[in-house]
C-alpha cells in the first residue's frame, strides 16, 4: 500500500474531490489542514514549492491539484 497524504482546507472544491476519489477507491490518506495549521502549511510549502491545494504526496511523489488520471496511474488504480 502507498503512503498517501494531502494537503487541503475545508473550502477547496477539488481538495473535496481528491477526498472522495480516495474513499471511493478505498486509498487510506492522512490529511493535514493547512487553513487552520500554520506548521502543516509550512510543511506544505517546503515540500512542494506551492501555496495552492491540494497538494498530494504518494510516497515520494507530489502531485499539485486534483488529477484524476495521473491520481488513478499513481495508485495502480489505471
Amino acid at each position: 500500500m502507498k503512503n498517501v497524504s494531502i494537503y487541503s482546507t475545508p473550502s477547496c472544491h477539488f481538495c473535496v474531490l481528491a477526498k472522495d476519489y480516495f474513499k471511493a477507491n478505498n486509498v487510506v490518506y492522512t490529511e493535514y489542514d493547512v487553513a487552520t495549521n500554520l506548521k502543516n502549511r509550512e510543511e506544505m510549502i517546503s515540500k512542494s514549492g506551492q501555496m495552492g491545494v491540494p497538494v498530494i504526496i504518494i510516497d515520494n511523489d507530489i502531485v499539485v491539484g486534483f488529477d484524476k488520471l495521473q491520481l488513478a496511474k499513481m495508485l495502480g488504480l489505471a
